[in-house]
């Protein structure tokens, strides 16, 4: 069944699911209730009928939480890129300490002996790394902006409150100048930000080559936001698939991020996975660098090591560092990286960290700590290809997705470890994403 009805029913609720959802029950029956929190009674109409479950939005709250909070944005109720505006920045960690602990225990039926402290950071203007989507109305007129909630259309927005105020401030100018080149050249993909220390780049990536018109309304779009702000933007462009390359002006600084704890500036380029949230990007390295402890005499390994944000800063420590990625490309800027900040006691290589076995594993060597920093699909191949005398005493795991940290825990305690904590970090605030870290000691 996928009918909708506009009679409208009163619920308690009585959590949130993962998604962000408030969830009650309906003669019996299970239902999602978007913009809803535990604890409210809140007057609902449902979207969709499923067979075992219900969606639902909110009309009107009847009972409000006392950790409703009003959305600062204008597009919350639309906008599918924040779901959780409307709760308070202590219940969102709450929620999402909440959905670790409850992931551990089902999935992997693992509980560590404590949790960590949450880390709360930036709730507001803290996303450096953003893609817009491009689409037109009935009356041919650009869209720019973000999918829609449960939905592929797009959200017409010219402000954003989780981007930095000087990304924000330019959105109408932006999709002004995009307005005429899409007459002009046609179809426009979309649009990328990255906002670095010294420089914040626009890649516009194009269906078409760019047009002789194009060019000259791209150069006097940057010329007048250099002139009107304070930071420095350079455009770059993208030819469909192709790879993205520097449009104008020509000479730019490079993207780069700063960890001044550790002296380090690290270089990047558009496109590269770089965290979104800065701030607590330092926070989270604090913190597994702490765990990890790396003394002068122990050799210690980064997995999944990407650019060598763990890396470079855990090579400060004296240790003998190794990073290992997948990627060629990577292995090869990161030892750059290493180069530029001047840390020569650490070795970068190449591995499919997805394809490990055991004879993998021994052809690296004895570590003594591990970090692994694996993306939403976890480690589960590395993990399962540890063994004697391979083991280091000490695995610290920073996870982006919960089932795969409980899947993978579960592995590690099955080998000896014992789970000593875990904690959620709100790398993404207002959305329903959970960052984690947690540590593990070899019996």
């Amino acid at each position: 069944m996928d009918n909708t009805t506009e009679l409208e029913h009163i619920a308690e609720v009585f959590a949130l699911d993962y998604e962000g959802r408030g969830v009650a029950k309906i003669n019996g029956k299970t239902v999602f209730i978007e913009g809803a929190l535990p604890t409210e009674q809140v007057s609902l109409v449902i979207n969709q009928e499923k067979k075992h479950f219900s969606e639902a939005r909110v009309v009107n709250v009847l009972r409000p939480s006392v950790e409703r909070v009003q959305p600062k944005c204008s597009y919350f109720d639309t906008c599918g890129g924040c779901v959780l505006q409307h709760a308070s920045a202590k219940s969102q960690v709450a929620f999402k300490q909440r959905i670790l602990e409850e992931q551990l225990e089902k999935i992997g039926g693992v509980k560590p002996d404590e949790f960590m402290p949450p880390i709360y950071g930036l709730e507001w203007a803290y996303r450096n790394r953003v893609r817009f989507s491009i689409s037109t109305n009935d009356r041919n007129s650009l869209i720019m902006g973000f999918k829609a909630k449960y939905s592929h259309n797009v959200i017409d927005i010219e402000s954003c409150e989780i981007l930095p105020k000087s990304v924000s401030d330019i959105l109408p100018r932006l999709k002004a100048v995009l307005q005429k080149i899409v007459k002009i050249n046609g179809k426009i993909n979309y649009i990328e930000c990255f906002v670095g220390e010294r420089v914040t780049v626009l890649n516009v990536c194009m269906q078409e080559a760019l047009k002789r018109e194009t060019k000259e309304l791209l150069k006097d779009f940057s010329d007048g936001l250099n002139q009107s702000s304070d930071c420095f933007w350079q455009l770059w462009v993208q030819i469909n698939k192709e790879v993205a390359f520097p449009f104008y002006p020509d000479s730019a600084p490079m993207l780069s991020y700063g960890l001044p704890e550790y002296g380090i500036t690290m270089p990047y380029l558009p496109g590269d996975f770089t965290q979104v949230n800065m701030q607590m990007n330092a926070l989270m390295i604090n913190r597994a660098l702490v765990l990890m402890d790396a003394q002068k005499n122990e050799r210690v390994v980064d997995l999944f090591c990407g650019l060598g944000n763990f890396t470079l800063p855990m090579a400060k420590s004296g240790a003998q560092v190794v990073g290992i990625e997948g990627a060629d490309y990577l292995v090869r800027r990161a030892s750059k990286n290493a180069c530029l900040n001047k840390c020569n006691n650490i070795i970068f290589k190449q591995a499919d960290l997805f394809k490990t076995d055991q004879a993998t594993v021994a052809s690296w060597g004895r570590f003594d700590k591990m970090l692994l920093d694996p993306p939403r699909s976890g480690a589960y191949a590395l993990v399962k290809s540890l063994h004697n005398p391979y083991l280091p005493k000490r695995i610290v795991y920073v996870s982006c997705n919960p089932s795969t940290l409980a899947r993978d825990a579960a592995v590690l305690v099955g080998k000896g470890y014992h789970f000593k904590s875990a904690g959620v970090m709100n790398m993404f605030a207002q959305t329903a994403h959970v960052e984690a870290m947690a540590w593990f000691e070899l019996h």
